[in-house]
């Protein structure tokens, strides 16, 4: 069992990220104060829990998701989904990709083995970055879909999206990770 105040030192140094991850999900600093808490007095309940078996901030990442979506769910509709419309216009990023006959305009760049570089931090590190500069709709509904693993009939649910808007998104998202990837990391070109 860690030393109560060092794990605590640690859980606090650990909450910007938290707050970070939960606005984004949830576009309401009061809910995602909430979320961030309730992460952290699950953590401070049940400290041998954590056992070292990954990164504490893994591990707190794996708490705020179970938070994030009890309160999507407590509060249904009612989620803020920012100014910005997620119906917005054409994404001009869809024109710059893709071809008339929509084939790729060019050729995406070797990924290499991509599995094994979802063990490498500094990957992490980027992906990160790269996911924090979407467009705040196209983050929420990116991180919904592949971080928090909803279903994609539970986020059309739970924000009032058809499926072809949110496929829509998705996509425009994926694009956008895609071409910053890219240039960040298998480029080799350092993130700003």
């Amino acid at each position: 069992m860690p030393d109560p105040t060092d794990f605590e030192a640690e859980l606090v140094a650990q909450r910007s990220y938290l707050m970070r991850f939960a606005r984004l999900q949830l576009r309401n600093e009061t809910w995602a104060e909430d979320a961030v808490s309730e992460t952290l007095l699950a953590a401070l309940a049940r400290p041998q829990a954590f056992g070292g078996r990954a990164q504490l901030k893994t591990w707190l990442v794996g708490i705020l998701k179970h938070k994030i979506i009890d309160a999507l769910r407590a509060r249904g509709r009612e989620v803020c989904v920012d100014g910005a419309s997620a119906d917005d216009d054409e994404d001009p990023l869809a024109h710059m990709a893709f071809q008339a006959d929509g084939h790729f305009a060019e050729l995406p760049a070797d990924w290499g083995d991509p599995e094994r570089e979802l063990d490498n931090r500094q990957f992490l590190a980027v992906l990160e970055a790269c996911t924090d500069r979407l467009p705040p709709v196209q983050g929420r509904l990116f991180l919904m879909r592949e971080w928090l693993e909803l279903s994609s009939e539970e986020i059309c649910n739970e924000l009032g999206l058809s499926a072809t808007n949110l496929y829509v998104q998705l996509h425009r998202a994926r694009l956008r990770l895609r071409e910053c990837l890219e240039i960040h990391w298998f480029a080799g070109k350092p993130v700003a």
